[in-house]
């Protein structure tokens, strides 16, 4: 295709084809407009001028004709450049049907110049042929119908029409100057349509548009949109407007931006970030910073809601981003930084002179104050802030900021603020004001992770000024002479030593921290102590500073060991030991320790006891004594509740057991046998003695043969106490008179017995029992010992019964003989629970068949049976089985298979057999399904070929190997004379 050139073509040959459609053409200056098939339609218009409907059906028609001639047209011949210079209108064919509908649309016109239908669809078909083909874009879903600006203007930015071609600015210039005419006449007919003023407003986004148009005339436009339309509308237009202010940026952005923030804030964080954007020519970074901390204010006072949901403090952080990014457009340096605060406290110090009461140096009180603005809800509006105004060149006192609005009020996020104030003074080269901040932050902050925060950069700031300074060294410049070597090896040097003696205090600077978070920690003291080693005056320092901070009543767990470890301190010389010891130090330590009203009453004794082990110690048994003879004074009203923590400490130390339990040792230990009984009485009058102390003062008497007294202890003893800590001291009591006095003191042993066992709950008399039965058999009647296990098998818990009538059966065998035993088993039966029935049934059934009585034996198997599950207990009825076999004969044998059947059919209709059951399969470790159906008939099949019934007179040859006492086994030969009888046949 030849090019510009070649065709002949210049820019003035392709520009005097423009104006196409101004003045607007018609029949008699383009006679080519009306062909003789469009005679009938005009002779038609001509009759019916004023009817909408025939003109705007023959526009249509038109525009569908020379829509087809288009389609079939074949694409002109010009050079690619040249068509796309021209775009649509490239043919003859085109622009002569844009003049021939041009025609027919300004025809109508004259008759229907308010059709908004009329307008809108001459415009589109003016726009299509100057601007190009429109992209519709496929949208799934509607749009919302009010929706806030900032969704507004992502939605209206991906929507934006998109045009393919269009008419070049230049060349097609008349053209364009003739569509903004066009738009400008339809304006003016209808001024309040807001499509028409979108569509105009839109042809400024076209890459093509001419910059007389998308400049200044497109501002104009949109401020002329704004002043027509209602206020309602407004909202549609301002879209448009900040979208292509964006498009345009620099000061049209600004201006735009602002006008409209002043009617709605909620986008000022999109005009922030296109302040900084990188595609800015002019970022205005102060500008930035002002709004944004205007915004973070807003929110932390609930004036305002982030649309992309932040918190005031992420505002804030934002503000913290864009000053250390451009800390030099933004903050003011550290003279200034300095002279603002001292401004801004002479300030305050005149507003409180100002507003001081009348005194007798002549001030005035001031009874109104000057004017103050009010909002709309009739709260007073803040005062006016230059820091929050945009428009002030005014740059921000950042430290005064950071402290006011982000330490004051984001407590919990001091480590990022004061990182922040650092990094801003780093970026300004301001070192030594860095470190200061680094050092001031590390001596405020209250948690660990701040600490940690500032720390890090602090040591990440100095390592990277050390770096800075060693590649300056080694690689020096030409222009440096020595000194300046050595001056900068002299301020590496320095450097160094200041970056190891931070490492070397980050232990103490986190044991500040937290202190600072909690100075009643007394475990962080003790730390702090250890922290210090071997530096004596340090340590001692840091104990008088503890004790000095410390709130007794706020204080953490072991408050009063500082105090017993300082006085230790003393004692020992210090922490190495080489030091003088200092007694009379440490003495009054403990003696200023003795007077704090601790939280507890035992910490206070704990003091107490310390002292006093101390003079033990040093071998000064007597003060030791004095010591706890003070700590134990008792005041004059006893009554006092030592659980009553309304009451000092002291004033219930008196009644301490830790405290007179280590006095009494003492007394026991370096004093005599009355003044440690003196004590001992002290602690039974008032009450406080528990069964260790009965027991130990009884001790005490017993080891220096003080023998009636120690029982006396012990009566004492048991008058205080109730069962089950009075059991304790029985337990003793008995066995150490019984022990002393044996049989002499018979009677009054019994006494004690009855005493004991009067108030005595049955879990826990039977050792009380026994002894007694025993006492009775060593040296009093073996009746009386009998009736006395008769009575503890009645007395005693259901737990201990059976082994009562266990041991109880055996006495009454080895005094009476067993025969006498038969009432005590069938009582037992009565008594005992069922499990343990069938136990003691089985016990007595053994009884009887060493007596002979088969019978009654017999008789007791059957009284057992009824408790006795066979698929839970089959060694009952394997045992039942043996002593049938052995001794019974066929229809006792039948009537035991009876019973057995009775008894199985009984326990499978309850409930409590199933839980039973499984119980059984877990001890055996088998699961419950897996149980035999039949126990006895397992047990026969065991039992291979032998008989199912043996007579008692034929005795089983015994196996070798096996016991006694064991069933015999089936010999290997069958017997020919058994008897088969089935379990499951008819009785």
């Amino acid at each position: 295709m030849p090019s510009v050139a070649e065709a002949g073509l210049s820019l003035e040959s392709l520009t005097s084809q423009f104006p196409l459609t101004s003045p607007v053409p018609t029949p008699v200056t383009h006679p080519s407009l009306i062909s003789p098939k469009d005679l009938h339609r005009e002779e038609d218009l001509l009759r019916n001028p004023f009817s909408f409907r025939h003109w705007w059906t023959a526009i249509n028609t038109t525009r569908e004709a020379q829509a087809a001639l288009l389609k079939l047209e074949d694409p002109p011949d010009l050079p690619e450049e040249v068509a796309t210079l021209l775009g649509s209108l490239a043919s003859p064919l085109a622009r002569e049907v844009l003049q021939c509908l041009t025609y027919l649309y300004e025809s109508a016109l004259v008759n229907f110049a308010g059709s908004f239908k009329l307008w809108k669809s001459y415009l589109q078909m003016r726009m299509s042929y100057v601007l190009g083909k429109q992209t519709v874009r496929k949208r799934a879903g509607g749009r919302k119908k009010l929706p806030e600006m900032k969704d507004a203007l992502e939605d209206e930015q991906e929507d934006l029409e998109q045009w393919e071609g269009g008419l070049d600015g230049i060349v097609g210039w008349e053209e364009w100057k003739s569509l903004v005419a066009t738009f400008e006449r339809a304006l003016m007919w209808l001024p309040k349509m807001p499509r028409i003023w979108l569509m105009y407003v839109s042809i400024f986004n076209h890459p093509n548009c001419p910059p007389q148009l998308s400049h200044s005339h497109a501002r104009r436009t949109y401020d002329r949109a704004l002043r027509t339309l209602p206020p309602s509308l407004h909202h549609r237009i301002w879209v448009r407007y900040l979208l292509w202010a964006e498009s345009r940026g620099g000061l049209t952005t600004v201006a735009v931006y602002r006008r409209y923030l002043a009617i709605d804030p909620s986008v000022t964080e999109r005009y922030t970030a296109l302040l900084l954007s990188p595609s800015n020519p002019s970022p205005r970074p102060l500008e930035a910073a002002k709004l944004l901390l205007l915004l973070s204010r807003k929110a932390a006072r609930g004036e305002y809601v982030s649309p992309e949901g932040k918190s005031p403090y992420q505002l804030l952080g934002e503000w913290i981003d864009v000053v250390e990014t451009h800390a030099e457009d933004v903050g003011l340096g550290v003279d200034e930084t300095v002279a603002d605060a001292e401004e801004s406290a002479a300030e305050v110090d005149h507003a409180q002179t100002d507003g001081a009461p009348a005194s007798s140096s002549g001030q005035l009180i001031r009874f109104a104050g000057p004017p103050v603005a009010v909002t709309a809800d009739g709260k007073p509006a803040p005062a006016y802030d230059e820091d929050e105004d945009p428009n002030s060149s005014r740059k921000l006192n950042i430290e005064r900021i950071i402290r006011k609005d982000g330490l004051a009020v984001y407590k919990d996020q001091a480590g990022r603020l004061w990182t922040g104030l650092a990094t801003y003074w780093l970026k300004r080269g301001e070192f030594d004001r860095a470190k200061h901040t680094f050092e001031s932050g590390i001596a405020t902050v209250l948690t660990i992770r701040d600490f940690t925060q500032i720390f890090d950069a602090y040591a990440e700031f100095s390592e990277s000024l050390i770096s800075a300074l060693m590649e300056s060294l080694a690689e020096p410049d030409e222009d440096d002479d020595e000194e300046d070597v050595k001056e900068t090896e002299k301020e590496l040097d320095t450097k160094m030593a200041e970056f190891e003696e931070l490492m070397d205090r980050r232990p103490f600077l986190v044991n500040d921290v937290l202190l600072r978070r909690n100075p009643n920690d007394v475990q962080e003291w003790e730390k702090r102590v250890a922290l210090w080693g071997e530096d004596d005056e340090k340590v001692a320092d840091t104990y008088t500073k503890a004790l000095s901070t410390i709130s007794p009543r706020k204080a953490t767990a072991n408050f009063h060991r500082l105090y017993i470890n300082f006085a230790k301190f003393y004692e020992e010389g210090g922490t190495t030991g080489e030091a003088e010891q200092d007694i009379e130090t440490a003495r009054k330590v403990l003696e200023k320790a003795t007077k704090v009203n601790f939280k507890t009453v035992e910490d206070l004794a704990e003091i107490w006891c310390e002292w006093a082990e101390m003079e033990i110690r040093h071998e000064n048994y007597d003060e030791a004594i004095r010591v706890m003879q003070r700590a134990a004074a008792i005041p004059k009203n006893t009554k006092i509740n030592y659980h009553d923590h309304a009451l000092s400490a002291q004033a219930r130390l008196f009644k301490s057991l830790k405290l007179w339990s280590f006095y009494v040792d003492l007394e026991e230990s370096l004093g005599t046998v009355e003044s440690a009984k003196a004590v001992y009485d002290k602690i039974l009058e008032l009450r406080i003695a528990n069964a260790q102390v009965i027991v130990n003062y009884a001790a005490f008497l017993e080891e220096h043969k003080y023998f009636e007294e120690s029982f006396k202890v012990y009566e004492r003893g048991v008058e205080l106490f109730t069962f089950p800590v009075s059991f304790e001291i029985w337990n003793i009591y008995l066995s150490k008179f019984v022990k002393r006095y044996g049989g002499s003191k018979l009677e009054r042993a019994r006494d004690l017995f009855e005493q004991a066992l009067e108030k005595c709950p049955p879990k826990s008399c039977k050792p009380i029992f026994l002894m007694y039965a025993q006492l009775e058999e060593e040296h009093g009647l073996a009746k009386r010992a009998m009736s006395i296990y008769d009575r503890a098998t009645q007395v005693v818990s259901d737990q201990d019964k059976f082994e009562m009538f266990t041991i109880y059966i055996a006495k009454a065998a080895a005094n009476y003989g067993l025969t006498a035993t038969r009432p005590i088993y069938e009582r037992a039966l009565e008594v005992l629970p069922d499990r343990q029935t069938a136990k003691m049934c089985l016990r007595f059934a053994a009884l009887e068949r060493k007596l002979g009585e088969i019978d009654r034996a017999r008789a007791i198997y059957a009284h057992a049976s009824q408790f006795c599950d066979p698929r839970v207990n089959p060694e009952f009825w394997a045992e039942w089985h043996a002593f049938e076999i052995d001794t019974g004969s066929e229809d006792t044998f039948r009537e035991m298979l009876r019973i057995k059947r009775s008894v199985q059919a009984q326990f499978n209709t309850e409930a409590s057999y199933l839980a039973a059951q499984t119980v059984a399969a877990r001890e055996k470790g088998v699961e419950a399904e897996e149980t035999p159906a039949d126990a006895m008939a397992a047990a026969e099949r065991q039992a291979g070929a032998g008989p199912a019934f043996v007579s008692a007179k034929q005795k089983l040859p015994q196996t070798e190997g096996q016991a006694p006492d064991a069933p015999a086994s089936a010999p290997d030969a069958g017997n020919a004379d058994e008897i088969h009888i089935s379990d499951d046949e008819d009785i």
